[in-house]
């Protein structure tokens, strides 16, 4: 099945002081189409995902496979590896994970799928490997960990280096982190580096992005402790460029909070793709089983311009999962579809 939206019939526009040829570039036309599902009837949570061989693998993730709407409900975490060798094949088991591990950050590079970090359901893992595809056979490397054990963060590869930005220590965390790490693959010694970070708010779950070697770091959720001493979540709409050597630059916030959408976000031309993510506005929502689920727009970002367009709509209402570019696609493997339901559902978007 395939979706194409025109973007600039359904766009709106947020200018604020932009030259008139700015605004007139061109949007992006998305072309959306299913790929064979994940063979699990649940779907999966943050799963690792990317490319290795040519093919698309995920691995891990979690889950709820019994009573979603109990109070307290059961998360499970996944060591499973799946892998599909064409969009049109079929899934293959490919093996497992060290432990069961979703809540990551995984980056496609020429080495494999790197799999940074992560939680299960005791802890959060400071681990670091890559998981190469070669003659059909899975196989895994070590890295160096990460500078302290976490979850819930953006990374994204700017040629050969890798930028990981916030997340949380612990599952019970009160304040996300405010830290920026760096690790250049080609380095004679392999070590991860403390960067500055951002000027704003530390946080969990936002998202990254990369064009013409900058990384971009969008939206995310800001954790205070409650009168109960249980993390309280603020949904952030700000955004930031980091480029070597000049550092980083506040941008135009985002038209809305975009917290754990896809991550890293397409780059289509000039132009960035956040597509839906949570907006934070049902976060309180009850009963949490009648949720409407996560907004089904994308948010367009102009680099050029520094100007937002909401994309009005969308066939999926996705957070919590990574996105891949895979041949000449943007892969979204699964995710959280409202809160508590996964989706073994895979989607493919081409940007035009």
């Amino acid at each position: 099945m395939a979706w194409r939206i025109y973007a600039s019939i359904v766009a709106i526009c947020f200018m604020m002081d932009v030259p008139s040829s700015a605004q007139t570039q061109a949007l992006p036309q998305m072309d959306w189409e299913q790929l064979p599902p994940i063979p699990d009837r649940e779907g999966f949570a943050s799963p690792f995902a990317g490319v290795t061989g040519g093919a698309l693998l995920v691995a891990g993730g979690a889950n709820i496979p019994g009573d979603k709407w109990a109070e307290p409900f059961v998360k499970k975490w996944y060591d499973s590896i799946f892998i599909l060798e064409r969009p049109n094949a079929k899934w293959r088991v490919g093996g497992k994970l060290p432990r069961p591990l979703g809540y990551g950050v995984s980056i496609s590079a020429d080495d494999g799928v790197i799999c940074l970090g992560g939680s299960d359901a005791t802890r959060h893992y400071a681990d670091a490997f890559v998981l190469h595809l070669k003659n059909g056979e899975l196989k895994r490397k070590a890295l160096p960990s990460l500078p302290m054990p976490c979850a819930n963060a953006c990374g994204a590869l700017a040629g050969r280096m890798i930028y990981v930005a916030g997340g949380i220590e612990t599952a019970l965390a009160t304040t996300a982190l405010h830290s920026f790490w760096a690790l250049d693959l080609d380095a004679p010694e392999l070590l991860w580096h403390e960067l500055d970070p951002w000027p704003g708010p530390e946080r969990m779950l936002p998202v990254a992005g990369v064009l013409d070697g900058s990384f971009y770091l969008f939206s995310g959720v800001k954790l205070t402790a409650g009168d109960d001493g249980k993390p309280v979540r603020e949904f952030l709409r700000d955004a930031y460029r980091f480029t070597p050597g000049q550092g980083w630059k506040r941008l135009a916030d985002l038209p809305r909070a975009a917290a754990a959408a896809p991550t890293p976000a397409a780059a289509s031309g000039t132009r960035l793709l956040v597509v839906t993510g949570d907006d934070g506005l049902n976060v309180t929502f009850q009963p949490v089983e009648k949720h409407p689920g996560f907004p089904r727009n994308a948010l367009s970002y102009d680099t050029v311009a520094d100007a937002w367009t909401v994309l009005d709509s969308v066939p999926i209402s996705r957070a919590t999962v990574p996105a891949v570019l895979w041949q000449d696609r943007m892969v979204i493997p699964n995710g959280e579809v409202r809160p508590r339901v996964r989706t073994p559902e895979v989607w493919s978007l081409r940007l035009r």
